[in-house]
């Protein structure tokens, strides 16, 4: 797959890395690299790893993105309904996901623990774009779970918000978030 990566930050480069492991071919954007137009030119995919507050500004200067499946992994402090990227770009197919992890995990090769991979919950309303962003993930050694659509997009961030401050105060929100069984 041709991953485009918008930013050059913690989630970038280990998400990056990771991909490029796996086989695909990857692209950056960010201040100092490709240009977000060139990059999204080149992309099937593109990974949004940027702050939130720059989401509309980097879109902007990407040019068209339609029909491109555009990964949202940031968390917007709004918390305001559907992802800020859907928004915007309302032409290309939005999927949240990888936004619940700290970038150490996506470091981790694959991230498994306890003997379990990680899953990674996925809000989409396009099949075909939530079926690109599943292979990714397992290209990670990760399990992905549909999670709804964009709809449910503000509660992957607002989990994010909550396990993240927990786990700054020192908690452990695995603990917390049990399994059933």
């Amino acid at each position: 797959m041709r991953i485009g990566i918008f930013g050059t930050g913690g989630m970038a480069d280990a998400l990056g890395t990771q991909w490029a492991r796996a086989g695909h071919e990857i692209r950056v954007a960010g201040r100092r690299t490709g240009t977000w137009g060139e990059v999204a030119a080149f992309a099937e995919v593109v990974l949004l790893a940027i702050p939130a507050a720059a989401i509309g500004e980097v879109l902007a200067k990407a040019g068209p993105l339609a029909g491109k499946v555009l990964v949202d992994c940031t968390n917007d402090p709004a918390l305001t309904g559907a992802p800020v990227a859907s928004r915007i770009v309302t032409e290309a197919h939005v999927v949240k996901a990888f936004n619940l992890a700290h970038v150490d995990v996506w470091r981790m090769t694959p991230p498994v623990f306890d003997g379990r991979p990680l899953s990674v919950p996925l809000c989409g309303d396009d099949p075909a774009a939530l079926a690109a962003v599943s292979t990714l993930v397992r290209d990670i050694g990760a399990k992905p779970v549909v999670a709804g659509g964009l709809d449910r997009a503000a509660l992957l961030e607002a989990t994010a918000a909550f396990v993240i401050g927990l786990w700054f105060a020192g908690e452990d929100a695995q603990a917390i978030l049990t399994p059933a069984g």
